[in-house]
């Protein structure tokens, strides 16, 4: 009889350990996490019952590989898109949270008596709540299309980039064993700068790769080159001093852009299965009930600390951002767990020697009995809410109010805020480009020519023309191509207050170009020679060849832009609807088959009328009807961007679709929900919505006027617009945006 490896033996054991979990806890419709946690603790060293694993090390090995092809896994279903579109409300709201619970979770641990990097890993152990538990729960609950969940996943999507540089710099500080300094600045600037590089070049040249060779590849190839540029990234990260798992995401999110993503993401699926299930398993090996039940107090304690914390952070930060009191605190009380991303980082605490064995059973103790509370959290929310709002002054229910409704308007005068935001992309994403290739040319490129030539002042030379050649383009950009024309024209015009300011950021972007040519040539030359160089090379970059630089970088920007917008991501989450001050929101439905409105039109069935919901866009195979008249028929399987408050939802959605939904999809964001004023910068002040021409201009239809505090839902086609409405317009996103722009 052969020898069979003990490594073998091992993931028999742990994978029909988890077949048989995973099953129990599918009857039992609890997440599978927690199955593959007690699976764990049953064929872990901690339990004599069962058989035990023998190679304790091989299996962490396996589980650090499934560590990087869960972030991996994580970076594919995430773009940079994505996280634009969450909006200033998630951000807030997920900044408020995390920060909150960061703090809440340092000070028990000081309390307690712990060291400062346990009491530091604590923190950011519950400052990350489970994405994959608040799912389940919303869809048992029927929550998915609730104006409040679509805020719950804009605020996952930014705690889960969070949760991936919290862990690179945890990694540094436990390095440097201190919170502080100048290493700690140092870790988060080349964090930011090597961010920005590996998003700007893989986005700029991966998608184009996978176009070009988009005819030779099949689902093994893809799924071996995908396998092989994450490892790759991984090991790209480690030399860098990042960690693997920020490695694994970053190329994950790269390979999110390109035509291939969703196949990418589909061959992935068994295999993010397997690795995440040995991950989880080696969780669950580590649980030791003998050290939980000595700790069973901070164990109580920290679930209090979570349920509560959670519960106030996201509460207020969901409001400060904008939101309704209600919908906040629906929010809050959703978000009252930790989980995936908890285990990680208590697994890197293990790891990397800084932590003691006792907070990683606590950290599994308290998700535990956190996944089981949620969903009872969820559905005491609205009580709750109603408990609150019953004891408040009515007069500071008021102020919450109109606190709610004013911090969602758009302000009409928004031109500073355009130009300070285009001039700081420009500045910093062209300063990456310039940047890196310094680096790479002094690092690199001239030690090599030194070597190979003979004489160093020619190699210096050449190396130098050679970054210079390269750079050049964005060296154009960042000093002399206009920005946001319209906008930094009306500032310069209507107030002379503005030429300082102005002037004073076209100086400072001129003063950066020759500041980096400085440190390309000061690298190699004299301070004078560097200095006087530079000069010279940015007047001949800006007057002798700024029209062919002009035209190259427009051809690199347009090739960028197209592989950014190339593929529009199907989201699971609906954190893109743009929410009114009075819940209404933007909702997909499916018209069904035995549906008893199908063969009718819009005018026949009345639905404004008789549910108060608006008809945005009708999708009928590849052809989309924005704005439907209300001649347009509907048919099975007709697609509806529907327009309506919770409650209307609730009551319009068993008219047309099936009682299983499926999630919001967000490849749909060309038809939008979005917000403008009436105001000196365009002519609809007295004017009818018909005679304005927003549904021409926009391809959409005016569904609310918000005037002096009172709120006008559905208006007809002959209400007048007056100076400060706010306008709410569904319609095509793009129109929109170029109505807002025309404006300036």
């Amino acid at each position: 009889m052969g020898h069979l490896p003990a490594l073998i033996i091992d993931l028999a054991l742990i994978l029909g350990a988890a077949a048989i979990t995973t099953v129990l806890f599918r009857i039992l419709k609890q997440p599978l996490v927690l199955g593959y946690i007690i699976a764990g603790f049953l064929v872990g060293p901690h339990f004599i019952f069962f058989p035990t694993i023998g190679e304790i090390d091989e299996i962490s090995t396996w589980a650090e590989i499934g560590v990087v092809i869960l972030l991996f896994s994580l970076g594919l279903e995430f773009s940079l898109k994505k996280l634009f579109r969450v909006g200033v409300s998630a951000a807030i709201s997920g900044s408020v949270e995390i920060m909150g619970m960061l703090m809440l979770g340092y000070t028990i641990g000081v309390l307690l008596g712990w060291t400062q990097m346990n009491a530091l890993f604590l923190g950011g152990i519950i400052a990350i709540s489970s994405t994959t538990i608040i799912i389940r729960a919303f869809d048992e609950q029927g929550l998915k299309d609730k104006s409040f969940a679509a805020s719950v996943m804009g605020i996952l999507i930014i705690e889960d980039i969070v949760a991936v540089l919290l862990m690179v710099l945890l990694s540094t500080i436990a390095a440097s064993n201190q919170f502080a300094g100048i290493e700690l600045i140092m870790a988060v600037v080349k964090l930011g700068f090597f961010l920005s590089l590996w998003f700007l070049g893989g986005i700029l040249i991966l998608p184009s790769i996978f176009r070009w060779s988009a005819r030779w590849l099949n689902d093994e190839t893809l799924l071996i080159i995908s396998l092989g540029l994450c490892l790759g990234m991984v090991i790209l990260a480690t030399k860098i001093g990042f960690s693997a798992a920020l490695g694994a995401f970053i190329m994950g999110s790269v390979l999110s852009e390109t035509p291939q993503a969703e196949v990418i993401e589909h061959q992935m699926q068994p295999v993010k299965n397997l690795f995440g299930a040995i991950f989880f398993v080696s969780v669950g090996m580590l649980i030791d009930l003998h050290l939980l039940w000595e700790y069973k107090w901070p164990v109580l304690l920290i679930t209090l600390a979570v349920v509560c914390g959670k519960t106030i952070f996201v509460t207020l930060g969901s409001f400060i951002s904008g939101q309704p009191l209600k919908q906040s605190l629906q929010a809050g009380m959703s978000m009252s767990q930790i989980g995936e991303f908890s285990f990680i980082i208590a697994t890197l605490g293990v790891t990397l020697g800084v932590t003691e064995k006792f907070l990683y059973p606590i950290a599994v103790g308290v998700s535990v009995i956190t996944t089981f509370s949620t969903p009872f959290m969820i559905k005491v929310s609205v009580p709750v809410y109603r408990f609150i709002d019953q004891k408040l002054p009515p007069k500071w229910r008021n102020r919450l109010n109109r606190y709610s409704s004013g911090a969602q308007q758009i302000p009409a005068d928004a031109d500073w805020k355009r130009v300070f935001k285009t001039y700081l992309s420009a500045i910093a994403l062209n300063s990456v480009i310039i940047l890196a290739a310094i680096f790479l040319s002094v690092q690199f490129l001239d030690p090599l020519l030194v070597k190979k030539m003979r004489n160093d002042l020619l190699a210096h030379i050449l190396s130098i023309l050679t970054t210079l050649i390269i750079t050049s383009p964005f060296i154009w950009a960042l000093t002399i191509k206009k920005l946001q024309k319209g906008a930094y024209t009306s500032l310069w015009l209507n107030n002379q207050a503005n030429h300082g300011p102005l002037v004073a950021m076209e100086v400072l972007r001129n003063l950066l170009a020759v500041f980096y040519l400085f440190l390309l040539l000061n690298q190699l030359f004299t301070v004078g020679t560097a200095i006087i160089g530079a000069l010279i090379v940015l007047a001949f970059v800006l007057f002798i060849f700024s029209k062919k630089l002009q035209d190259f970088y427009a051809r690199i920007e347009r090739r960028f832009i197209h592989n950014l917008h190339h593929k529009e991501l199907k989201e699971n989450t609906g954190a893109n609807s743009t929410l009114s001050p009075w819940d209404a929101h933007l909702v997909y439905l499916t018209v069904k088959p035995e549906a008893a409105d199908i063969g009718k039109s819009l005018e026949a069935l009345g639905w404004r009328e008789k549910y108060g919901i608006n008809i945005a866009a009708i999708e009928r195979g590849n052809h989309t009807i924005t704005a439907p008249k209300r001649h347009e028929m509907i048919f099975p399987f007709d697609r509806l961007a529907v327009i309506g408050t919770d409650q209307q939802m609730q009551t319009f959605r068993t008219i047309v679709e099936p009682v299983e939904q499926l999630f919001i999809k967000q490849d749909e964001e060309e038809i939008k929900l979005m917000q403008l004023r009436v105001d000196e910068h365009n002519q609809f002040s007295g004017k009818t919505i018909r005679d304005s021409g927003i549904r021409e201009k926009t391809n959409g239809l005016v569904v609310g006027i918000e005037r002096n505090g009172q709120r006008l839902l559905n208006p007809d086609s002959f209400t007048v617009f007056e100076w400060d409405d706010i306008v709410w317009v569904v319609g095509e996103r793009r129109r929109i945006l170029a109505l807002l722009d025309s404006q300036v």
